[in-house]
């Protein structure tokens, strides 16, 4: 196993943190987690056409590019290090890994080859109110009318749900958990965005009164696809705590390196010191973590269940971990809301959230070794 990159990787690499660097300036963050929408269409557009992000790892049959996952981890990272607001996560991370996973040809041709081209904006509703992402939290029900589908109930929590142009949504029918496609403007859907912490990425309550939905795949047969899909959109999810906390490391020793007290850097300072040597441990093992999920997710792998689990819990805390410190070593400026460092402070507790808490991640990982 290598965990260096290719060198087409690195240009990868390169040109999506120019991209980033020119669109998604923490100025324009600002601005936009500040609308209604939380994105720039034009930018979404750009990142489709241009440079083909959004159907990297989707396959060539399917109108993308044919890439892996490691090719996401690299466009996911640097995402994390801008905060940048765009329906990535929920777009590629989550409904493409599901569409890919599920087992229906002519859905994945139709809706692969619109999110690949930078045409629509795409999530996955599986949580509701108690906020669980097992399928014993599943209650939204699914019931046949006719020759078509109904669902009916609600779901909470789901990322950029006000925005996007089709939902895959989580349900349950009389033959089990099944997975259900909803247009935007379909009768019988509400949409409400909800108060978030992390403004940056817009969260909604979605409400179903009998509104009509498309089947994917078989009926009853979609949780052993959706378990596998939330594991790839760990992995995602990894990479992008990695590039938030490297940026929390960065700004802090920048700091620690200029700021002067009692005639000298803090960074002299023991205290101050450890502190940034418990953030590069963190980093350094949190990458770790994510690259060898994305490694798993590569290559298939059967260790996917357990490393994608492990990787979450770890990335999670080694985020939150380096986004506290990144505040206490700027004082008291790193309180402000001028200061940068709430932003990624929000984001890490957000996504330490996301997909489920390390605790619970801790348990999967174990019932999934049979311990």
């Amino acid at each position: 196993m290598n965990f260096s990159f290719t060198e087409e990787q690195e240009e990868l690499r390169k040109s999506i943190k120019r991209f980033l660097e020119d669109k998604c300036s923490m100025s324009t963050v600002r601005t936009l987690m500040e609308t209604e929408d939380g994105f720039d269409k034009d930018v979404w557009t750009q990142m489709g056409t241009q440079l083909g992000l959004q159907g990297i790892a989707i396959p060539e049959e399917y109108g993308g590019s044919g890439f892996s996952y490691v090719e996401l981890l690299v466009i996911f990272e640097e995402l994390g290090r801008t905060l940048a607001c765009v329906p990535f996560f929920s777009t590629v991370g989550l409904a493409v890994s599901t569409l890919l996973t599920c087992d229906d040809e002519d859905a994945k041709k139709e809706y692969l080859s619109q999110i690949a081209s930078g045409e629509k904006v795409a999530t996955l509703a599986i949580s509701e109110d108690s906020g669980r992402f097992d399928s014993e939290g599943i209650s939204l029900s699914a019931k046949k009318d006719g020759d078509k589908y109904v669902l009916s109930g609600h779901k909470s929590f789901v990322v950029d749900g006000t925005t996007a142009d089709f939902i895959l949504v989580v349900a349950k029918s009389d033959k089990g958990i099944s997975l259900f496609a909803v247009d935007s403007v379909a009768n019988g859907l509400s949409k409400e965005s909800l108060a978030t912490m992390d403004q940056t990425r817009k969260q909604a309550r979605l409400e179903f009164n009998n509104t009509e939905a498309r089947l994917i795949g078989k009926e009853g047969q979609a949780w052993k696809n959706i378990e596998k899909a939330l594991d790839l959109a760990a992995v995602c999810l990894t990479a992008e705590q990695v590039g938030g906390a490297q940026v929390c490391l960065d700004t802090s020793v920048e700091y620690a390196k200029n700021r002067i007290q009692f005639g000298r850097p803090i960074g002299s300072f023991q205290a101050i010191k450890h502190k940034c040597a418990d953030m590069l441990l963190q980093v350094e093992s949190a990458r770790s973590a994510a690259y060898y999920a994305a490694w798993a997710a590569q290559e298939d792998s059967d260790e996917l269940p357990v490393v994608s689990s492990l990787a979450k819990a770890f990335c999670s805390e080694a985020f939150f971990h380096c986004a506290a410190e990144n505040i206490q070593i700027h004082g008291g400026i790193g309180f402000t809301w001028e200061h940068d460092a709430h932003l990624y402070f929000k984001r890490a507790k957000s996504s330490e959230l996301m997909l489920g808490d390390p605790s619970y991640h801790r348990e999967l990982m174990l019932q999934r070794l049979g311990i």
